[in-house]
């Protein structure tokens, strides 16, 4: 998907820098074109010999290279390339990128340049969470820049938490939803959403009680994220409608954060008109009738009544539109029993084109899971995809769909 692609890798100084080996690889087994800029740091845990001969490109270090320099090298560097990758990107590094320092030649290319941005952070998770980092990332975000990770995980410290270094793979694909919506040097051919609007909701919604507890379901989001993304890398705009999930937005996709199933509704409806809308979400079927406007007390023995409201249906409100439906609707159905059948009953009472319909059953642990084992329902019939990880799914989904619109 990154074929004639051409990626300016910043590795910043951290026990982390040895991966962004791996992702040069990642990134040249798809098609990138990958230039290494090293900063002195980053020099202390891996060579620019290493970074050079993985990318088939000189390793840059020096902002005062007097061969670069005769021709601007760094200005150079800030414009020949279709987008910077910053990984790992150190609590440092945010902070000089954050406050615009150009000290070195990795910040003055990333401030002389106009592309797009994407850094991959990596720390120990104290320093990630210290609160200034945190207005170093809301900085470096409000500033357009993309951000993939940091991953959970054990830390070189013997530590734990948020601040390891998203895997190759995870930046790679990033890269690749990162550059969806960019104009690519040989246009948009073989992307096969190319130029559609696809919509799509993804994750649990959460209804309110009261103040602090809300009525919600053990949906993660991965698979409609992954759906997301996978549309934008066949170069759909994509919209992302997500519920609160604990998944990083995919780079390069417009995301619009909910809470309830109304406000997910009013976000549907303000993204349309689109090509595909296809509704991955796990939407709460019911509210409670009336939110309390204090955290409820006990009062006594008895637990206090909980009346309950129905949410609106946004699939089919979207389905049976007479103006403005989308050409194909997509729906979801999770079930834990009669699978297939509660699906053809929901394709029928709907009005959708198309139901993706899987086990969400215990046993199954697709809720929160990494992988899925589908079925997809129309009204000619049923097909059985097997187990796969829900990467592979959004893949597949999104190839099924652009034929589906183009037939």
């Amino acid at each position: 998907m990154l074929d004639g692609r051409r990626i300016l890798l910043v590795i910043g100084g951290g026990i982390a820098a040895y991966k962004s080996l791996d992702l040069i690889r990642r990134l040249r087994e798809r098609g990138a074109a990958v230039r290494p800029i090293l900063t002195a740091s980053a020099q202390e845990f891996i060579t620019p010999l290493s970074a050079a001969a993985l990318c088939g490109e000189p390793a840059h270090t020096d902002l005062f290279d007097r061969n670069l320099e005769t021709e601007i090298g760094h200005i150079r560097l800030a414009r020949d390339a279709d987008a910077i990758v910053v990984a790992p990107a150190t609590a440092n590094l945010m902070a000089r990128m954050a406050h615009g320092h150009a000290d070195d030649l990795a910040t003055t290319v990333l401030l002389a340049t106009t592309l797009p941005i994407l850094i991959a952070p990596a720390m120990n998770v104290r320093m990630w969470l210290h609160p200034a980092t945190q207005r170093n990332l809301a900085a470096l975000t409000r500033d357009g820049v993309m951000v993939v990770g940091p991953n959970e995980g054990a830390m070189a410290e013997a530590e734990y938490g948020p601040g390891r270094l998203a895997e190759p793979l995870e930046i790679a694909e990033a890269v690749e939803g990162l550059l969806a919506r960019q104009p690519s040097p040989h246009g948009a051919v073989g992307r096969a959403l190319a130029g559609k609007r696809v919509l799509i909701t993804s994750g649990p919604t959460h209804e309110p009680i009261d103040p602090v507890r809300y009525i919600a379901n053990r949906s993660s989001g991965r698979q409609g994220h992954a759906i997301a993304a996978a549309a934008a890398a066949e170069g759909a705009e994509v919209t992302l409608v997500s519920g609160p999930v604990a998944l990083p937005d995919p780079a390069g996709i417009r995301v619009v954060h909910v809470e309830t199933a109304r406000e997910m509704l009013e976000a549907v409806e303000a993204a349309l008109p689109a090509d595909i809308a296809i509704f991955a979400a796990a939407v709460a079927d019911w509210r409670a009738a009336g939110e309390a406007g204090q955290k409820l007390k006990k009062d006594g023995n008895e637990p206090p009544p909980l009346r309950l409201a129905l949410n609106p249906d946004i699939l089919r409100t979207i389905a049976r539109r007479t103006e403005g439906r989308p050409p194909l609707v997509v729906g979801f159905a999770a079930e834990t029993e009669r699978v297939v059948a509660h699906a053809q009953d929901k394709l029928a009472r709907k009005g959708c084109d198309l139901i993706v319909a899987n086990d969400v059953s215990p046993a199954s642990g697709v809720m929160g899971g990494a992988r899925n084992a589908v079925h997809l329902v129309t009204r000619e019939g049923v097909e059985d995809w097997p187990d796969l990880d829900k990467e592979e799914v959004a893949r597949r989904l999104v190839a099924r769909f652009a034929d589906m619109l183009a037939g």
